[in-house]
C-alpha cells in the first residue's frame, strides 16, 4: 500500500473518496470545512438535519457532493472534541478504514492529520493512518477454497493542512508501512495452524527474510545436532516427544557503522503448538495454542520492519522453535534437565515449557555482548487474569530498560504495564533436587515466570514482554493481533536515536 501527502486545496484531490472526520460539536476541521464550503454547506447540513451522528466511530457515505472532485465522501465521527485522545483517534481510523475496506475503491484520500491530540504531532498520527489503513485490509484466506474477494483499497492519500508538516507527514507514513507490513507478517505467522507452521517452517522463513534483504540479514540455523553438541538440552527437552525437530534461529542485521557496536537483542517464543505435553491441557480451545509462537511471530514482523527501515543500529534476533507433545520420549513431570547455562531445572509441570526453551536462547544471548535483550512470549495465563487483554505484561531487571520500553508502548500506542520483580518472589522457584523449579506455584505466576527466566539474564541488561493476552483474539475474531511489533520497533529506533544524540554530544 502506498501513502503519498498531498498539501494542495482538498476540495481538488481526484480521488474516490476522501474520508472527513468530525466532531460532534460541528466545529469543522479544516480540510472538512473547505470541502463544506465548496459542496454549499452539505456536511454541515447532514450533520445539522441528523442524517449522520458524529459519535465516535460512526460513519455515513455521501456517495457524491457537488463541487469536489472526490467522487464521494465519508464522515467519520470523533465523538466529543474535549475527550478526542490517542484510543479515541484509533479507533476513528480503524471504523474509517474498515469502512473504506468494504468499499469498491482503489485509493482514498484521509484527513486525521487535522484532528488535535494533545502532545501527538503530524508524524505521529500519519504513522497511526498507514498502520491503520493496513490493518483493516488485512485477511487470511489462505486456506478457503472460495475466499472472498480482497479489499482492493492500495493507495491512501494523506491530506495535511500545513505545507510545513509534509515532511514529516512523510516520515510518519513511512514507518507506519513498515511497522503495518511487520504486523501483517507476524499475523500470518500466528494464523498459520501448527501442521504448516512447524521449527523448520519459520526457519525457512527465516532463510527467506535474509535472501530477500540483500545481504542486510544474515542468518544461521542450529538444528538438534548443533544444539546437542551446545548444551542446549532445556531446549531440547521440550521438543522430545514431537516429531517435529526443534530449531533455534538466529538473525543478524548489522545497521551500526560499526560492526563491534553492541546489538540489541530480541528473542522469540516459538511453540509452534503447544499441548501441555505430558501435563495435557483441557480440549476446549486447545486449538488457539498454534498462537504459541506469537512471541516468535512478533520477532519476525520486527525484523521484517527493520529491515524496511533501515535504522543504523545492530540487530540480533533470536527465535527459540520447539513443538510441545506427548509421547514416549517427551519429557515427565519430576525430570531433571540441564540447561545449557549449567544450571538444573526440575520439570513440575511440563506446560510451562515456554521458559524453558527462553532460558537456553537468553544463555545464546550472551555470546553477543548485547546492549539489551528483550524476549518476547505468550508465556503465562496469569498475565491475562492480571492485565486482561489490553496490556503486555513487562518485567525487567533493569528499570531504566524497562521505562525505554514503556515509553515506546507509549509512542507506538501499543502499551506495556510494568510488574514487579523481587528477590521475594525467588523462593517460589526452590527446589528439592534441582537449581531450581520451572514453576512457582499459582500466587503471581507472571512474575515467578519471569523470575526463572532472570536467572538466565543476568549478564545484561534484560526485559521480559508477556504477551499471553495480547497476542491474539479468542472468539468469532479468532486471529493474530501482531503485537507488540510496533512498540519493539520504535524502541529500537528511539536507541538509534538515543545513540545519534550521545555521538552529537547530546542527553536526551
Amino acid at each position: 500500500m502506498e501513502f503519498p501527502v498531498q498539501t494542495g486545496n482538498p476540495v481538488k484531490t481526484e480521488t474516490a473518496c476522501i474520508v472527513v472526520p468530525v466532531f460532534k460539536d460541528g466545529d469543522l476541521l479544516p480540510t472538512a470545512a473547505k470541502l463544506d464550503d465548496a459542496s454549499e454547506r452539505l456536511i454541515g447540513q447532514v450533520i445539522e438535519r441528523g442524517d449522520f451522528d458524529p459519535k465516535l466511530g460512526n460513519v455515513q457515505l455521501i456517495p457524491f457532493a457537488p463541487g469536489v472532485s472526490a467522487e464521494r465522501l465519508l464522515l467519520v465521527g470523533l465523538g466529543s472534541r474535549d475527550k478526542c485522545r490517542e484510543g479515541a483517534f484509533r479507533k476513528a481510523l480503524d471504523a474509517a478504514f474498515t469502512a473504506l475496506a468494504g468499499l469498491p475503491v482503489d485509493d482514498a484520500a484521509v484527513a486525521f492529520t487535522d484532528v488535535p491530540l494533545p502532545d501527538r504531532v503530524c508524524d505521529w498520527k500519519a504513522r497511526m493512518v498507514a498502520e491503520a489503513a493496513q490493518r483493516a485490509v488485512y485477511r487470511f484466506a489462505e486456506f478457503k477454497s472460495e475466499p472472498a474477494p480482497p479489499p482492493r483499497l492500495e493507495r491512501v492519500i494523506l491530506l495535511v493542512s500545513e505545507n510545513g508538516d509534509a515532511d514529516a507527514a512523510r516520515e510518519g507514513a513511512r514507518i507506519g508501512k513498515a511497522v503495518g507490513e511487520g504486523v501483517a507478517y507476524t499475523r500470518t505467522l500466528g494464523n498459520l495452524p501448527g501442521n504448516v507452521c512447524t521449527p523448520r517452517y519459520l526457519a525457512e522463513q527465516a532463510e527467506a527474510l535474509g535472501r530477500a534483504s540483500g545481504g542486510a540479514l544474515a542468518v544461521e540455523i542450529l538444528d538438534e545436532e548443533a544444539l546437542e553438541r551446545l548444551g542446549a538440552h532445556s531446549l531440547l527437552s521440550v521438543g522430545r516427544g514431537s516429531e517435529q525437530p526443534s530449531r533455534l534461529i538466529v538473525m543478524r542485521y548489522q545497521g551500526a557503522e560499526s560492526s563491534d557496536e553492541a546489538p540489541h537483542v530480541l528473542v522469540g517464543k516459538g511453540i509452534t503448538f503447544d499441548t501441555g505435553g505430558i501435563s495435557l491441557k483441557p480440549g476446549e480451545a486447545m486449538d488457539e495454542m498454534k498462537f504459541d509462537m506469537c512471541g516468535a511471530a512478533s520477532v519476525f514482523g520486527t525484523v521484517k520492519s527493520i529491515l524496511a527501515i533501515k535504522p543504523k543500529l545492530n540487530l540480533v534476533a533470536i527465535v527459540a522453535a520447539a513443538e510441545n507433545m506427548p509421547d514416549g520420549r517427551a519429557t515427565k513431570p519430576g525430570d531433571i534437565i540441564k540447561t545449557l547455562k549449567g544450571l538444573s531445572v526440575e520439570v513440575l509441570n511440563t506446560d510451562a515449557e515456554g521458559r524453558l526453551v527462553l532460558c537456553d536462547a537468553l544463555t545464546y544471548a550472551e555470546r553477543f555482548e548485547p546492549a539489551s535483550v528483550v524476549d518476547i512470549a505468550t508465556l503465562t495465563g496469569a498475565a491475562i487474569i492480571a492485565l486482561g487483554h489490553h496490556a503486555t505484561g513487562l518485567l525487567s531487571n533493569d528499570d531504566d530498560l524497562a521505562l525505554d520500553l514503556l515509553d515506546a508502548g507509549e509512542t507506538a500506542w501499543d502499551r506495556a504495564w510494568h510488574l514487579p520483580l523481587w528477590d521475594e518472589y525467588q523462593e517460589q522457584l526452590e527446589s528439592n533436587f534441582a537449581d531450581l523449579a520451572n514453576i512457582g506455584g499459582r500466587p503471581a505466576g507472571t512474575i515467578t515466570a519471569a523470575c526463572f527466566l532472570s536467572r538466565f539474564a543476568d549478564k545484561f541488561p534484560w526485559a521480559h514482554l508477556d504477551i499471553a493476552g495480547t497476542a491474539w483474539t479468542s472468539g468469532k475474531q479468532k486471529g493474530a493481533s501482531g503485537r507488540p511489533v510496533g512498540l519493539l520497533t520504535q524502541y529500537l529506533l528511539d536507541r538509534e536515536e538515543e545513540a545519534r544524540s550521545v555521538e552529537n554530544g547530546n542527553e536526551l
